[in-house]
């Protein structure tokens, strides 16, 4: 087996419109498909990154509290690549989200920072081009 990459990353929400309207409006995915599945009372939103990357958006009728911090066991974090992290935490803040002080990656040496959606996922800013 040869995994040529991530294709997608599914996130279920607990709030389709504010959620929806936090990863497209705010963080600029691009909405590539959006449906709405009647026998599951469930959207469906696929949304797509440049490098081709997709983030899977669901709701579904009242989903269990995602056990979080300050480690719980499971999928940690997503983090998104970036040329400059400062200008993107800036970019965040003065749209209203809260976001961490800038770190330094100890072994890549690459600045990185969390802030969270808006049920509290985990969501990194890695820069990778500077």
């Amino acid at each position: 087996m040869q995994l040529q990459g991530i294709h997608h990353v599914a996130i279920i929400c607990s709030d389709y419109a504010v959620s929806k309207a936090f990863y497209v409006d705010l963080l600029g995915l691009r909405v590539i498909a959006e449906h709405y599945r009647e026998a599951r009372d469930s959207w469906k939103l696929d949304l797509g990154l440049p490098d081709g990357t997709q983030v899977e958006l669901f709701s579904f009728p009242s989903p269990p509290a995602r056990p979080s911090r300050p480690e719980a066991c499971g999928l940690r974090h997503l983090s998104f690549a970036v040329a400059d992290v400062a200008a993107c935490k800036a970019e965040l803040e003065a749209k209203g989200v809260a976001v961490e002080e800038i770190r330094v990656d100890e072994y890549t040496g690459r600045r990185f920072t969390f802030f969270a959606d808006p049920d509290g996922l985990p969501l990194e800013l890695y820069e990778v081009m500077r």
